[in-house]
């Protein structure tokens, strides 16, 4: 995968040519519109994937300057495009005192599922936290989303155990 600021993070899976594009962009507090679109979709369909409900999101809590303060602070927010469509979207926080980044609000588009959109998005926030001098890449996910749990377990986190309904699984720097 190519990496870049300008433009996003971007590559082609497959063979060129052949292979859908997958496109991933990093997004600024002027894509907040952007953000909100696939954020609201992500909640409505997987409500479950969540520590944040579609509620806390809507009525009062949909303000432009919220999503505005949700993308600002020095923290990587992706959106992922499939064939042009948006498709997924994954963040990370950066680093706390122990070094550690979490990976939050990662979400694939049920048409996008098993496509390679969840691997660019995972590998494009590891190299992120990487670059940003991380020790470690951590996240939770519930117990019953094994897709997601495989998912980043293929790309080396390890799990550390359930807490209540979650898995926390981490990522130590500089793993392949």
């Amino acid at each position: 995968m190519v990496m870049g600021r300008s433009g996003g993070y971007g590559g082609r899976c497959g063979r060129e040519g052949a292979a859908p594009v997958i496109v991933l962009r990093e997004l600024s507090a002027e894509d907040w519109a952007d953000w909100r679109e696939l954020r609201l979709a992500a909640l409505r369909e997987a409500p479950h994937a969540f520590g944040a409900k579609l509620a806390d999101w809507q009525g009062a809590g949909d303000t432009e300057h919220r999503w505005r303060h949700r993308l600002d602070g020095g923290s990587l927010n992706l959106l992922a495009a499939f064939d042009g469509t948006p498709a997924g979207m994954a963040g990370g926080m950066p680093p706390d005192r122990d070094g550690t980044v979490e990976l939050i609000s990662m979400w694939i588009a049920p048409f996008a599922r098993g496509r390679g959109v969840g691997d660019a998005l995972v590998t494009a926030v590891v190299q992120w936290a990487e670059e940003q001098g991380a020790r470690r890449v951590a996240l939770r996910v519930f117990t019953d989303n094994r897709h997601a749990a495989n998912l980043y377990l293929r790309h080396g986190f390890l799990d550390r155990g359930a807490v209540g309904r979650e898995r926390r699984l981490v990522r130590e720097a500089g793993v392949s």
